[in-house]
């Protein structure tokens, strides 16, 4: 239900793509070993997921979309 990439330029890629009118969702900013319910495990370092956090950015995607529709997001997406 999600169409995940990485991208270590993720804000300005994302920015790109809001000026021609593709919208882009962060789902999961903080990664789960940073979040208020794992406080108790106190601070450590996992650089992967961390990384993984960093640069992940959602696209469209779904049955309501038309082909009209990703072609332009494939179009947007290549021109990065």
């Amino acid at each position: 239900h999600l169409f995940v990439v990485r991208s270590r330029a993720r804000d300005r890629h994302a920015d790109a793509l809001a000026r021609a009118g593709i919208e882009t969702v962060i789902h999961y900013p903080i990664a789960p070993h940073e979040q208020q319910a794992y406080a108790e495990l106190g601070k450590c370092r996992l650089e992967m997921a961390e990384a993984i956090h960093r640069e992940a950015l959602s696209l469209p995607i779904g049955p309501h979309m038309g082909e009209a529709q990703v072609r332009s997001v494939v179009e947007a997406v290549n021109a990065l």
